[in-house]
């Protein structure tokens, strides 16, 4: 599958990128008129209120995010009074921000427990410290930053290797945004480009708040879009969601096409090899759906049920893209994991027995390789089909729900004329009736 696509895209520039261009271009034009104790009032809003945002939505990476711009604004601060020390503590903390923002892209969630966020408080207090005394030790031995002037105000020349921890900092995090596709990832990365440009532009006070509130504000709509994506995307598939497919109905207009997809046998492959299996059969089938063509968009309604809508296409303009999807699905192998979670063992029998000598430890440890061994050669590879239903809607039904029903109508049709097959609900006659489950 290619990286670079248009959903990585969206992910990637939405929304993170795009406010920052935004803010950059009001800077540039002028038209950004707020007075600096204006400014500085967002930039402690945005902070505040995306830090309760982060504790109300169990978004602790945010959290810490959050966290870490609000030492390094305050560490910023605490040596303004003496400009002999400025240079060491932007320094050193052009170093940390970057270095602390791609260590919270690689934590995992794990909400807000004391387990999880004191290590993470210890290793930001030790960091504040450390930075503070550095900063008062070097204030006869370290030269003021050089500032040069030019058409957006005083910028700053930051050292080679600050330079160097944003950069590799920044492809870390565009590469983890482009592989994820999560806004967290997206947020981190925009918002280390805002905090760049406020060090960058730390000469001007007034600029340097403007991309400091940026950068608070990136993270604040970063859980939004987030949460957005939770109600609207399914998580298992990533495709959208019932709710969206919904949406998308309210939307339609005459003439379109819908599509109903499901699982033939899903409930074998559940109860024959467990639900990772089962999980790994609806990722399978999402990918497949994702890539459909002739302008449809692939929903997952529930369970083992798909929908796709097609916009201004009418079922005989549809209805060979179904047929290419469906034998792309039946064509698609793949290997089922080793080690369900339903058949590993719990309790006592983890634990050899303590009347064992050595020699049955012995013999059960090379039994057990053979059974393994046997195991993973039987495992041959399986394949999964699907039956569609279709319908269009026409100038006397133009209702969604008719539409929908009546692509479920040809859905059971599929189903009963032998399954793997596209029906139409303006014909009877099955399409390419083949092979079942392998």
């Amino acid at each position: 599958m290619r990286t670079w696509n248009r959903a990585a895209l969206k992910s990637l520039l939405i929304p993170g990128g795009i406010l920052l261009l935004g803010v950059a271009l009001l800077l540039y034009s002028g038209w950004l008129t707020l007075a600096l104790p204006a400014l500085s009032f967002l930039y402690y809003c945005a902070l505040v209120a995306g830090m309760l945002l982060a504790w109300r939505f169990h978004s602790s990476r945010t959290f810490i995010a959050f966290v870490v711009l609000f030492l390094a604004e305050q560490a910023g601060a605490a040596s303004s009074a003496g400009s002999s020390s400025l240079g060491a503590i932007v320094s050193a903390v052009a170093v940390l921000v970057p270095l602390n923002f791609v260590l919270t892209a690689l934590m995992q969630e794990r909400g807000f427990t004391v387990a999880s966020m004191a290590p993470a408080g210890l290793f930001l207090f030790v960091q504040t410290v450390v930075v503070l005394v550095l900063g008062r030790g070097a204030e006869s031995a370290v030269q003021p930053l050089h500032l040069h002037r030019d058409h957006a105000g005083a910028a700053i020349s930051l050292p080679e290797y600050a330079l160097f921890a944003f950069v590799a900092a920044g492809m870390i995090l565009l590469v983890r945004c482009l592989l994820t596709h999560k806004p967290i990832d997206s947020a981190l990365l925009w918002s280390l480009a805002a905090y760049f440009l406020s060090l960058r532009f730390g000469g001007s006070v007034r600029i340097s708040t403007v991309y400091s509130a940026t950068a608070a504000c990136i993270l604040a709509v970063s859980i939004i879009e987030n949460s957005y994506l939770l109600a609207y995307h399914d998580e298992l598939t990533t495709l959208p969601s019932r709710r969206a497919f919904n949406d998308a109905l309210l939307r339609l207009q005459h003439p379109y096409s819908t599509a109903v997809v499901d699982i033939d046998h899903f409930k074998r492959f559940n109860d024959t090899y467990g639900h990772d299996t089962g999980d790994q059969v609806l990722r399978l089938v999402a990918a497949s759906l994702a890539r459909v063509t002739g302008g449809g968009q692939a929903y997952r309604c529930g369970g083992e049920e798909f929908a796709i809508l097609f916009p201004g296409k009418t079922t005989a303009e549809v209805v060979d893209h179904l047929e290419q999807l469906r034998a792309k699905i039946e064509a698609s192998e793949f290997r089922r994991r080793n080690g369900d979670r339903r058949q590993v063992p719990r309790g006592p029998d983890r634990r050899n027995q303590s009347g064992r000598n050595q020699r049955g430890r012995a013999r059960l440890r090379k039994g057990d390789a053979i059974r393994n061994l046997a195991g993973e050669k039987s495992q041959a590879p399986l394949s999964v089909t699907v039956s569609m239903g279709v319908a269009s809607s026409t100038r006397e039904k133009t209702s969604a729900d008719l539409v929908v029903q009546a692509a479920d109508k040809a859905l059971y049709r599929a189903k009963a004329n032998g399954r793997n097959r596209v029906e139409t609900a303006s014909s009877r006659r099955g399409r390419m009736k083949t092979a079942e489950i392998a």
